[in-house]
């Protein structure tokens, strides 16, 4: 028990091993903050087009289809290793020369698949005579869905947008598979230098400053939500 204690709980090593551990969450928060932007565009993108009326749409709704079943069946680590395939082999023309940008590159496929069911989620749940009053009042199919539908959607997927989040943030992890120094591989590098575990301990409690906050947020924000209905339902 000692030994276990020493190797993951050291204080001083788990002291000295903060500034190097830090050096790599640096990565970390700026994957995830730059993921989570691009996520959040893209897929509104991709719910809007899977909700597209008529025949003419077809194409675009069924192309919406196989991406977001794609990256949704596909491990995030096996998309990380075919970006970076990609990229090295320059397939189709790309050619990143970054782990940075293919990280990013990774993490927006396959999270804006998970995120576009939450906001298509979301879109379907607005009660289609919405929509219609819109129309009859002589709004056309985008204005209703940006002004009418959109803002109710969006509202009601905040939670379930955070909780996505949160995995994302704790999957900026898996870069590391890639050779990018954030914060797992310094943890890495600080034990095969002192033959001593602590580092991955500091990096289990960046992540978990990191999280807490917003969970406890989304827990905040569900509550409030639940205040709302219940006052209504009154």
């Amino acid at each position: 028990m000692g030994r276990f204690l020493h190797t993951f709980f050291s204080p001083l090593d788990f002291l000295r091993a903060v500034p190097q551990v830090w050096n790599g969450f640096q990565y970390n928060i700026k994957l995830m903050l730059l993921a989570e932007a691009l996520v959040l565009v893209l897929a509104l993108l991709v719910a809007i087009v899977r909700g597209l009326p008529g025949r003419a749409a077809l194409p675009l709704r069924a192309a919406a289809i196989v991406y977001t079943d794609v990256f949704r069946g596909t491990p995030l680590v096996l998309v990380i290793f075919m970006i970076l395939g990609f990229s090295t082999l320059n397939v189709f023309g790309l050619s990143s020369q970054s782990l940075f940008v293919d990280g990013v590159i990774a993490l927006t496929l396959v999270y804006t698949a998970y995120v576009t069911e939450v906001y298509r989620a979301g879109i379907e749940s607005v009660h289609p005579s919405q929509r219609m009053a819109a129309r009859s009042l002589g709004l056309s199919y985008t204005q209703a869905l940006r002004h009418v539908v959109l803002p109710q959607a969006i509202r009601r997927v905040i939670p379930p947008l955070l909780n996505d989040f949160i995995g994302l943030q704790k999957d900026t992890a898996l870069i590391t598979v890639i050779g990018l120094t954030e914060a797992v591989a310094q943890a890495n590098f600080y034990a095969t230098d002192y033959f001593n575990y602590a580092g991955l301990t500091v990096a289990a409690v960046f992540f978990i400053i990191l999280t807490i906050p917003l969970a406890r947020f989304t827990d905040h924000i569900i509550k409030e939500r639940e205040k709302r209905e219940r006052a209504q339902a009154v």
